[in-house]
Protein backbone atom coordinates (compact mmCIF):
# COMPACT_ATOMS: atom_id res chain seq x y z
CA UNK A 1 0.00 0.00 0.00
CA UNK A 2 0.97 3.63 -0.48
CA UNK A 3 0.81 5.30 2.94
CA UNK A 4 1.04 9.00 3.85
CA UNK A 5 1.92 9.89 7.46
CA UNK A 6 1.44 13.47 8.63
CA UNK A 7 3.72 14.51 11.47
CA UNK A 8 6.12 11.73 10.46
CA UNK A 9 9.08 13.32 12.25
CA UNK A 10 7.24 13.55 15.58
CA UNK A 11 7.48 11.10 18.46
CA UNK A 12 4.51 8.90 17.52
CA UNK A 13 4.44 9.77 13.81
CA UNK A 14 8.03 8.59 13.38
CA UNK A 15 7.18 5.23 14.96
CA UNK A 16 4.07 4.87 12.79
CA UNK A 17 5.93 5.66 9.55
CA UNK A 18 8.68 3.24 10.56
CA UNK A 19 6.16 0.49 11.32
CA UNK A 20 4.47 0.73 7.92
CA UNK A 21 7.86 0.80 6.16
CA UNK A 22 9.00 -2.30 8.06
CA UNK A 23 5.78 -4.01 6.97
CA UNK A 24 6.79 -3.48 3.34
CA UNK A 25 4.55 -0.54 2.42
CA UNK A 26 5.55 2.48 0.36
CA UNK A 27 5.55 5.27 2.94
CA UNK A 28 5.60 9.04 2.52
CA UNK A 29 6.20 11.34 5.48
CA UNK A 30 4.63 14.79 5.37
CA UNK A 31 6.78 17.36 7.19
CA UNK A 32 7.29 21.13 7.16
CA UNK A 33 11.08 20.87 7.38
CA UNK A 34 14.02 18.51 7.15
CA UNK A 35 13.74 16.69 10.51
CA UNK A 36 14.84 13.06 10.41
CA UNK A 37 12.50 10.41 9.02
CA UNK A 38 12.78 6.63 9.39
CA UNK A 39 14.72 4.62 6.84
CA UNK A 40 12.62 3.81 3.80
CA UNK A 41 10.26 6.79 4.22
CA UNK A 42 10.13 9.37 1.41
CA UNK A 43 9.66 12.99 2.45
CA UNK A 44 6.91 15.16 1.02
CA UNK A 45 6.74 18.78 2.11
CA UNK A 46 3.56 20.35 3.36
CA UNK A 47 2.07 22.48 6.12
CA UNK A 48 -1.40 21.62 7.38
CA UNK A 49 -2.07 25.33 7.84
CA UNK A 50 -1.52 25.82 4.08
CA UNK A 51 -4.32 23.97 2.28
CA UNK A 52 -2.64 24.23 -1.12
CA UNK A 53 0.53 22.55 0.14
CA UNK A 54 -1.55 19.77 1.69
CA UNK A 55 -3.34 19.16 -1.60
CA UNK A 56 0.00 19.03 -3.38
CA UNK A 57 1.41 16.55 -0.85
CA UNK A 58 -1.68 14.33 -1.00
CA UNK A 59 -1.53 14.37 -4.79
CA UNK A 60 2.16 13.49 -4.76
CA UNK A 61 1.73 10.57 -2.36
CA UNK A 62 -1.42 9.16 -4.02
CA UNK A 63 -1.88 7.26 -0.77
CA UNK A 64 -4.37 4.52 -0.12
CA UNK A 65 -3.93 5.00 3.63
CA UNK A 66 -3.37 8.30 5.43
CA UNK A 67 -2.23 8.32 9.07
CA UNK A 68 -2.88 11.78 10.53
CA UNK A 69 -0.63 12.54 13.49
CA UNK A 70 0.43 16.17 12.99
CA UNK A 71 -1.06 18.16 15.86
CA UNK A 72 -0.46 20.44 18.82
CA UNK A 73 -0.74 18.19 21.87
CA UNK A 74 -0.21 20.01 25.21
CA UNK A 75 -3.32 20.23 27.35
CA UNK A 76 -2.14 23.08 29.60
CA UNK A 77 -0.79 25.05 26.65
CA UNK A 78 -4.15 24.73 24.89
CA UNK A 79 -5.79 26.62 27.75
CA UNK A 80 -3.35 29.50 27.33
CA UNK A 81 -3.43 29.59 23.51
CA UNK A 82 -6.73 28.02 22.41
CA UNK A 83 -6.86 29.76 19.02
CA UNK A 84 -3.61 28.12 17.88
CA UNK A 85 -4.91 24.74 18.98
CA UNK A 86 -8.15 25.14 17.05
CA UNK A 87 -6.29 26.40 13.99
CA UNK A 88 -3.80 23.53 14.08
CA UNK A 89 -5.89 20.58 15.18
CA UNK A 90 -9.20 21.46 13.56
CA UNK A 91 -8.09 23.68 10.69
CA UNK A 92 -5.24 21.34 9.79
CA UNK A 93 -7.53 18.33 9.81
CA UNK A 94 -10.06 20.15 7.62
CA UNK A 95 -7.30 20.97 5.13
CA UNK A 96 -6.38 17.29 4.98
CA UNK A 97 -10.00 16.19 4.66
CA UNK A 98 -10.54 18.67 1.85
CA UNK A 99 -7.55 17.29 -0.03
CA UNK A 100 -8.78 13.72 0.44
CA UNK A 101 -12.32 14.63 -0.64
CA UNK A 102 -10.96 16.01 -3.91
CA UNK A 103 -8.43 13.22 -4.37
CA UNK A 104 -8.54 9.95 -6.31
CA UNK A 105 -11.90 8.38 -7.06
CA UNK A 106 -11.09 5.46 -4.73
CA UNK A 107 -11.78 6.60 -1.12
CA UNK A 108 -8.69 6.73 1.05
CA UNK A 109 -8.50 5.10 4.47
CA UNK A 110 -7.83 7.75 7.13
CA UNK A 111 -6.46 6.79 10.55
CA UNK A 112 -6.54 9.73 12.96
CA UNK A 113 -4.47 10.08 16.12
CA UNK A 114 -7.19 11.13 18.54
CA UNK A 115 -6.98 11.27 22.33
CA UNK A 116 -8.60 10.28 25.59
CA UNK A 117 -8.89 14.02 26.30
CA UNK A 118 -12.15 14.00 24.32
CA UNK A 119 -13.80 12.23 27.26
CA UNK A 120 -12.96 14.79 29.94
CA UNK A 121 -13.27 13.19 33.39
CA UNK A 122 -15.55 10.15 33.07
CA UNK A 123 -16.86 8.82 36.36
CA UNK A 124 -16.52 5.22 35.17
CA UNK A 125 -13.03 3.77 34.70
CA UNK A 126 -11.63 2.27 32.57
CA UNK A 127 -13.18 4.40 29.81
CA UNK A 128 -15.17 2.76 27.02
CA UNK A 129 -15.91 4.25 23.62
CA UNK A 130 -19.57 4.72 24.55
CA UNK A 131 -18.62 7.17 27.31
CA UNK A 132 -20.13 10.58 26.60
CA UNK A 133 -17.47 12.96 25.21
CA UNK A 134 -17.12 15.98 27.51
CA UNK A 135 -13.70 17.51 26.82
CA UNK A 136 -12.48 19.81 29.55
CA UNK A 137 -9.90 21.79 27.58
CA UNK A 138 -9.38 23.24 24.08
CA UNK A 139 -7.04 20.41 23.11
CA UNK A 140 -9.69 17.75 23.77
CA UNK A 141 -12.46 19.86 22.26
CA UNK A 142 -10.53 20.41 19.05
CA UNK A 143 -9.60 16.76 18.69
CA UNK A 144 -13.25 15.79 19.16
CA UNK A 145 -14.24 18.28 16.46
CA UNK A 146 -11.64 16.73 14.14
CA UNK A 147 -13.07 13.28 14.83
CA UNK A 148 -16.56 14.46 13.99
CA UNK A 149 -15.44 16.16 10.78
CA UNK A 150 -13.81 12.90 9.66
CA UNK A 151 -16.97 11.00 10.59
CA UNK A 152 -19.08 13.36 8.47
CA UNK A 153 -16.80 13.00 5.43
CA UNK A 154 -16.88 9.22 5.83
CA UNK A 155 -20.67 9.30 5.99
CA UNK A 156 -20.62 11.17 2.67
CA UNK A 157 -18.67 8.25 1.20
CA UNK A 158 -15.50 10.21 0.44
CA UNK A 159 -13.24 8.29 2.85
CA UNK A 160 -13.22 5.57 5.45
CA UNK A 161 -11.97 6.74 8.84
CA UNK A 162 -10.92 5.42 12.23
CA UNK A 163 -10.02 7.61 15.21
CA UNK A 164 -7.60 5.96 17.60
CA UNK A 165 -8.12 7.58 20.99
CA UNK A 166 -4.71 7.15 22.57
CA UNK A 167 -4.21 7.42 26.29
CA UNK A 168 -0.60 8.16 27.35
CA UNK A 169 1.94 7.18 24.70
CA UNK A 170 5.49 6.78 26.04
CA UNK A 171 8.69 4.78 25.67
CA UNK A 172 11.06 5.42 22.79
CA UNK A 173 13.06 4.16 19.83
CA UNK A 174 16.87 4.18 19.64
CA UNK A 175 17.89 7.78 18.99
CA UNK A 176 14.27 8.93 18.90
CA UNK A 177 12.93 9.75 22.38
CA UNK A 178 9.88 11.75 23.31
CA UNK A 179 11.43 15.22 23.57
CA UNK A 180 8.35 16.87 25.10
CA UNK A 181 9.43 17.37 28.69
CA UNK A 182 6.06 18.82 29.63
CA UNK A 183 5.07 15.14 29.91
CA UNK A 184 5.86 13.06 32.97
CA UNK A 185 8.06 10.27 31.62
CA UNK A 186 10.26 12.40 29.31
CA UNK A 187 10.81 14.89 32.14
CA UNK A 188 11.58 12.16 34.67
CA UNK A 189 14.06 10.62 32.21
CA UNK A 190 15.69 14.03 31.65
CA UNK A 191 16.15 14.41 35.41
CA UNK A 192 17.53 10.88 35.76
CA UNK A 193 20.04 11.57 32.96
CA UNK A 194 21.14 14.95 34.31
CA UNK A 195 19.48 17.17 31.73
CA UNK A 196 17.06 18.71 34.24
CA UNK A 197 17.54 19.40 37.96
CA UNK A 198 14.36 17.94 39.44
CA UNK A 199 10.96 16.45 38.72
CA UNK A 200 8.13 18.68 39.92
CA UNK A 201 5.09 16.63 40.91
CA UNK A 202 1.61 18.14 41.19
CA UNK A 203 -0.01 16.85 44.37
CA UNK A 204 0.90 13.62 46.12
CA UNK A 205 1.71 11.63 42.98
CA UNK A 206 -1.25 9.26 43.16
CA UNK A 207 -3.06 10.31 39.97
CA UNK A 208 -3.56 7.23 37.77
CA UNK A 209 -2.82 7.03 34.05
CA UNK A 210 -2.70 4.34 31.37
CA UNK A 211 0.60 4.21 29.45
CA UNK A 212 0.95 2.55 26.06
CA UNK A 213 4.33 1.97 24.44
CA UNK A 214 4.93 4.01 21.28
CA UNK A 215 5.71 0.79 19.39
CA UNK A 216 2.38 -0.70 20.45
CA UNK A 217 0.69 2.51 19.30
CA UNK A 218 2.40 2.15 15.91
CA UNK A 219 1.13 -1.42 15.70
CA UNK A 220 -2.37 -0.08 16.39
CA UNK A 221 -2.19 2.19 13.33
CA UNK A 222 -1.13 -0.71 11.15
CA UNK A 223 -3.95 -2.87 12.52
CA UNK A 224 -6.49 -0.06 12.02
CA UNK A 225 -5.53 0.26 8.36
CA UNK A 226 -6.74 -3.29 7.82
CA UNK A 227 -9.99 -2.56 9.64
CA UNK A 228 -10.91 0.74 7.99
CA UNK A 229 -13.76 0.60 5.43
CA UNK A 230 -14.87 3.32 2.96
CA UNK A 231 -18.05 5.10 4.04
CA UNK A 232 -17.58 4.21 7.73
CA UNK A 233 -16.10 5.93 10.78
CA UNK A 234 -15.35 4.36 14.12
CA UNK A 235 -13.52 5.45 17.27
CA UNK A 236 -11.42 3.01 19.30
CA UNK A 237 -9.57 3.44 22.57
CA UNK A 238 -5.91 2.41 22.64
CA UNK A 239 -4.21 1.99 26.00
CA UNK A 240 -1.68 -0.26 27.63
CA UNK A 241 -4.10 -1.74 30.14
CA UNK A 242 -2.21 -0.71 33.28
CA UNK A 243 -2.97 1.61 36.19
CA UNK A 244 0.16 3.66 36.77
CA UNK A 245 0.68 6.49 39.26
CA UNK A 246 3.36 9.16 39.21
CA UNK A 247 4.90 7.42 42.20
CA UNK A 248 5.05 4.19 40.16
CA UNK A 249 6.98 5.99 37.42
CA UNK A 250 9.43 7.42 39.94
CA UNK A 251 9.95 4.03 41.56
CA UNK A 252 10.57 2.35 38.20
CA UNK A 253 13.16 4.93 37.14
CA UNK A 254 14.96 4.73 40.47
CA UNK A 255 15.06 0.94 40.31
CA UNK A 256 16.23 0.82 36.69
CA UNK A 257 18.91 3.50 37.13
CA UNK A 258 19.95 2.49 40.64
CA UNK A 259 19.88 6.07 41.95
CA UNK A 260 17.33 8.37 43.60
CA UNK A 261 15.38 10.81 41.48
CA UNK A 262 15.27 14.43 42.73
CA UNK A 263 11.56 15.17 43.25
CA UNK A 264 9.74 18.26 44.50
CA UNK A 265 6.00 18.23 45.23
CA UNK A 266 3.77 21.25 44.68
CA UNK A 267 0.05 21.94 44.93
CA UNK A 268 -2.17 19.62 42.91
CA UNK A 269 -3.35 20.67 39.45
CA UNK A 270 -6.88 20.56 38.04
CA UNK A 271 -6.72 17.22 36.24
CA UNK A 272 -8.61 13.92 36.27
CA UNK A 273 -7.59 11.70 39.19
CA UNK A 274 -7.74 8.66 36.89
CA UNK A 275 -7.81 8.06 33.13
CA UNK A 276 -7.49 4.46 31.98
CA UNK A 277 -8.55 2.77 28.76
CA UNK A 278 -10.88 -0.07 27.99
CA UNK A 279 -9.33 -1.22 24.70
CA UNK A 280 -11.47 -4.35 24.41
CA UNK A 281 -13.31 -3.22 21.26
CA UNK A 282 -10.11 -2.60 19.34
CA UNK A 283 -8.51 -5.81 20.57
CA UNK A 284 -11.52 -7.85 19.50
CA UNK A 285 -11.78 -6.13 16.11
CA UNK A 286 -8.10 -6.48 15.16
CA UNK A 287 -6.33 -8.92 17.49
CA UNK A 288 -4.01 -6.09 18.58
CA UNK A 289 -2.41 -6.34 22.02
CA UNK A 290 -0.24 -3.94 24.01
CA UNK A 291 2.59 -6.45 24.29
CA UNK A 292 5.36 -3.95 25.14
CA UNK A 293 3.42 -1.72 27.52
CA UNK A 294 4.51 -2.92 30.95
CA UNK A 295 5.91 0.05 32.86
CA UNK A 296 9.50 -1.16 33.17
CA UNK A 297 9.72 -1.79 29.40
CA UNK A 298 8.34 1.69 28.70
CA UNK A 299 10.74 3.36 31.15
CA UNK A 300 13.70 1.26 30.04
CA UNK A 301 13.16 2.13 26.38
CA UNK A 302 12.67 5.82 27.25
CA UNK A 303 15.97 5.79 29.14
CA UNK A 304 17.77 4.06 26.27
CA UNK A 305 16.30 6.45 23.70
CA UNK A 306 17.30 9.47 25.77
CA UNK A 307 20.82 8.18 26.31
CA UNK A 308 21.36 7.56 22.59
CA UNK A 309 19.77 10.82 21.43
CA UNK A 310 21.49 13.15 23.89
CA UNK A 311 24.93 11.53 24.04
CA UNK A 312 27.89 13.60 22.77
CA UNK A 313 27.98 13.54 18.99
CA UNK A 314 24.38 12.30 18.65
Amino acid sequence: MRVLVTGASGFVGYAVARRFALAGHEVFGLTRGDAALPSGVERVFGDLLDASSVRKAVGQARAEVVCHLAAAVRVRESRVDPVTYWQTNVGGTLALLGALADGPSEPAKLIIASTCAVYGEPATQPVREDARPEPGNPYGAGKLAADRAAADLAAAGAIGAISLRAFNVAGGLPGHPDRDESRLIPKAVAVAQGRAPELVVNGDGTTVRDYVHVLDMADAFLAAAGLCEPGEWQAYNVGGGGRTTILDVIESIERLTGKPLPVRHQAGAAEPPELTADSTAFQQATGWTARRSDLDRIIGDALDAGASAYSPGA
